[in-house]
């Protein structure tokens, strides 16, 4: 699986300890975020992954920023992307399992590596359930159909 990873100056360090983790459990990553030392706005990265993921150019997407609800918000805009913010596994698995989540956000400032490395861990784990949840998700793409302009 491709990973993209995209943070602001916030997230670097997560970022960076984050890609180490799932390459040495084999994933592919590639950086779309700020760099050590440098300042950055979420959206940047944020629209960055996004479109990668929903350009089909990486599989799913990591976000980093101080809370993670800038950067969700962000990536969100972008149609087909569906990033949710978890601080905790099992919101991360299930935002997979129910509503098909391409991306997951992270608060740098509100997780450590450890807690960090659990929730991607549930979240690359698991597989979007469909059956009733697909309708649901249906609803989300008409939704941004609607709203297109």
């Amino acid at each position: 699986m491709k990973i993209g990873f995209g943070n602001d100056h916030a997230g670097t360090q997560l970022k960076e300890s984050l890609m180490k983790y799932l390459e040495e459990k084999g994933f592919e990553t590639v950086d779309f975020g700020a760099a050590k030392g440098e300042k950055a706005d979420y959206p940047v990265p944020a629209t960055a992954v996004g479109e990668a993921v929903a350009g089909g150019l990486i599989d799913k997407g990591v976000l980093i920023c101080g809370t993670g609800i800038g950067i969700s918000i962000s990536a969100n805009k972008i149609p087909g992307i569906r990033a949710a913010v978890c601080s905790d596994p099992y919101s991360a698995r299930m935002a997979v399992l129910h509503n098909n989540a391409n991306i997951i956000a992270l608060g740098a400032r509100v997780v450590g590596d450890e807690l960090a490395k659990m929730i991607v861990d549930e979240f690359f784990s698991a597989e979007f359930e469909g059956g009733r949840h697909e309708r649901r998700v249906d609803m989300i793409k008409d939704l941004e159909k609607k709203y297109m302009k």
